[in-house]
């Protein structure tokens, strides 16, 4: 079997994987903020992580995966102002919905989801650490971490100390002794949720979360650390300086040794973002399209690029699964057992260079190739070939007939619906309640249920 080659942030090279431990690989990726729906670019960091982990389980007997939720942040804390509800509540709420939401997408659950309100003692535990090594201070309510005491800082980004200020997230505030401190306990108003600490009562800052939640689940060092590329400065620079200068350790290796960041997702050439109106949500894509059909999508692309999301893209995607499993619709697919010696080596070289899934959907579709031409022996060859290597990458997990039939369910006019909606709403607005209920009727009677909230009309598939 080929050796596993994965690029490392931390060396910005290409490296053959080598456990610490053979027999007990442990992973942590960096999971999402929940106060709001999971979009494309929570998704990609999900299915990049499933993907990794499938593969490490593949290879590997002994596989501990970590991947957190952050249930306490100032973002958390708005949403539940603005909507008037417990941050438990928001919290809990968009949690939920971000696990169902990859579910669908075929991410498997982690080993172990921590929050981090649960971690609180670990985190103070940590600070006090940190203090007491002369890597914080005390200043005005606030502890903060002193960037110049930990040399290393600056290696997983490499940036500059003096450029980093223009990093995402740096603060310049009165009670910081240089620009590129950072928060690790901030006082909470009484409004606001709070904790109980030597320093008075607060809360944490986002980036001590991970350390402590990752040390606390892992221990150190682990072998790989993952996450979205957006996270490398300044949350993943933290996390290696606060966790290696509470431990008086100095290599960043001793921390986390490998890491594994998947690239920006794009709209139209532009990083999506809230400020530029172009995010997607699962949620939405769902209405449209089927989790695979996401997915496969997502795995199109070498995890590193760039992922420019497009209609085309899915299209494409749906067209192909379309395809494949047509051609399994025709074949004998009953008592099939998921056999390692039936993923052909050509998937497996590709996923051993640093996870190349676009060049492993390749060769899945030319099995599926053969098989729609194979006769006899070769057919139920290839049949185990397609399903065994598509199910390593978390596809064709569905019935074929059940798939088409979704999939034709799918094909349904939206211009139309839309359509039938503006005029439904131009009726209730001149009372006309008898042809808005013929309306909704029409609509149910395309499979569609409709929602009227005080903004807007949403509609989704039965």
């Amino acid at each position: 079997m080929p050796e596993l080659k994965l690029y490392n942030t931390l060396t910005n090279k290409k490296e053959i994987f080598i456990p610490i431990d053979k027999n007990n690989i442990r992973v942590y990726a960096c999971g999402p903020t929940v106060y709001n729906y999971a979009h494309v670019g929570n998704a990609r960091m999900a299915v990049v992580s499933d993907i990794l982990v499938r593969f490490l389980r593949y290879k590997y007997s002994n596989v501990l995966y970590v991947s957190n939720i952050t249930d306490i942040d100032d973002k958390i804390i708005e949403t539940a102002e603005k909507k008037e509800k417990s941050i438990s509540e928001i919290s809990s709420y968009f949690g939920e919905v971000y696990n169902n939401d990859m579910s669908i997408l075929g991410v498997l659950p982690p080993d172990i989801q921590p929050k981090a309100t649960k971690y609180i003692k670990q985190m103070i535990q940590l600070i006090e650490k940190l203090i007491k090594n002369k890597n914080a201070y005390v200043s005005e309510g606030h502890v903060l971490f002193n960037v110049l005491s930990y040399k290393n800082y600056g290696i997983l980004s490499g940036r500059r100390k003096e450029d980093q200020i223009a990093g995402s997230r740096v603060e310049v505030a009165s009670y910081k002794k240089n620009p590129l401190d950072f928060v690790l306990w901030k006082p909470s108003l009484l409004k606001q949720p709070g904790w109980e600490s030597p320093w008075g009562r607060g809360r944490p800052g986002w980036h001590i979360e991970c350390s402590a939640m990752s040390e606390q689940t892992l221990s150190l060092p682990f072998d790989i650390h993952g996450g979205g590329s957006d996270l490398v400065f300044p949350h993943h620079e933290n996390e290696i300086a606060q966790s290696c200068a509470a431990n008086n350790l100095v290599d960043p290796k001793s921390y986390a040794k490998y890491w594994v960041h998947n690239g920006f997702v794009n709209v139209d050439g532009e990083k999506m973002s809230k400020s530029l109106g172009n995010i997607f949500l699962v949620k939405d894509i769902l209405k449209d399209y089927q989790g695979e059909v996401i997915r496969y999508s997502l795995l199109s692309s070498h995890y590193r690029q760039p992922l420019n999301w497009k209609k085309s893209l899915l299209e494409q995607a749906s067209k192909t699964l379309n395809k494949i499993y047509r051609i399994l619709s025709k074949v004998d697919n009953n008592n099939l057992g998921e056999k390692k010696h039936d993923i052909p080596s050509e998937v497996i070289d590709s996923l051993s260079d640093d996870l190349n899934t676009a060049q492993a959907l390749k060769e899945i579709n030319a099995i599926s190739d053969k098989l729609s031409k194979s006769k006899g022996d070769k057919k139920s060859e290839y049949r185990n070939q397609l399903l065994a290597s598509s199910r390593l990458l978390g596809l064709l997990n569905k019935n074929p007939e059940s798939w088409i039939k979704n999939e034709d369910s799918l094909d349904i006019d939206i211009k139309y619906i839309e359509e039938l909606l503006k005029k439904r709403t131009v009726a209730r607005n001149n009372k006309d309640f008898k042809l808005a209920d013929d309306i909704r009727k029409e609509l149910n009677n395309l499979g569609i249920e409709i929602e009227d909230n005080s903004s807007k009309t949403q509609w989704r598939k039965k």
